[in-house]
Order: C-alpha cells, then structure tokens, then sequence
C-alpha cells in the first residue's frame, strides 16, 4: 500500500481523474503531495526582441495577463483537489500542494521531484494527444513513464 503519494495534476479531464483515482483507491494515511508545474512563458513577458513575434509584441500585456490568471486558477484548482482528498478521509496535516513555474521542463522537473521526493507512487493523468502529435513530441506522461525509476507509475485514463 502506498505511503507516500506524488499527484502530478494540471487543469486536464484526465489530471482530474487521476485525483479521483487517488481519493477513491488509496490508502487516506498516505502522505500526498500534489504538484503543479506550469509552464515557463513569464520569460517571455519581460523580454523586448525582435526575434519575439510582432503580433506578441502588441499584445504581450494581455498575454501575460492571461498566466497571471492562470497561475491563481490553478493554485484555487490545486486547493479544490485538496479538500477533495479530505472529503475522501485524507488528514490535512498529510497533505501538501505546490503550484512552481518549470525549471528545466514539465516532465524533467516531475521527475526531480520524484527522486526528491522518494515517494513510492505516483500518480497522473494520460494527455490526450493525438497519436501523430504524441510520436513526435511525447506528452509529459509518457516523458515521466520513461524516466521514473524505483518508484510505482500509474496513469489513469
């Protein structure tokens, strides 16, 4: 039975499932942590260059507006997903969120976290890629089911 639980969650039908999946099949003494990596566009926002797209450039303001919003939606979205762990048994004293801009990339900062961490499973969501799209890219998912070791993976769908 897992002790220590990793929920890798961002705001996608499936993160949302892999959260219930976590509230309605683990053991509610674990200690969870759930984390949200956002990713790294504030760089952007501060930047004046010509190699910037002028249409980005006009409207830099308002797009980095939107992250703004976005980052307070996901922290509200992350405290939603812990009071659904309590209204599963889960002790508030054994749960702790995090809502972090990437350092290096999504899936690698994950995977950091879970060799920081040392948890013995983790939990998220399959992306819905298209097969073409995830062939040549790779969604996160599949970059931390590639990378994790030593540790429980499970992706819920």
């Amino acid at each position: 039975m897992a002790n220590s639980i990793l929920i890798a969650l961002d705001d996608s039908e499936n993160a949302q499932k892999a959260l219930e999946y976590v509230a309605n099949n683990m053991n509610p003494s674990a200690t969870v942590v759930i984390i949200t990596i956002l990713p790294k566009v504030s760089t952007a926002c501060g930047m004046d260059s010509p190699s910037l797209t002028p249409l980005f450039n006009k409207n830099s303001q308002v797009f980095c507006t939107m992250e703004d919003v976005k980052r307070e939606r996901m922290k509200e979205y992350v405290g939603e997903a812990e009071k659904r762990l309590v209204a599963a048994g889960f002790s508030p004293d054994n749960l702790k969120s995090r809502v972090e801009e990437q350092r290096s990339g999504v899936a690698r900062d994950i995977l950091q976290e879970i060799k920081e961490g040392k948890y013995d499973t983790v939990v998220l969501g399959r992306r819905g890629l298209s097969g073409v799209k995830e062939f040549f890219s790779g969604s996160v998912t599949t970059k931390v089911l590639q990378g994790a070791t030593g540790v429980t993976v499970i992706v819920v769908d």
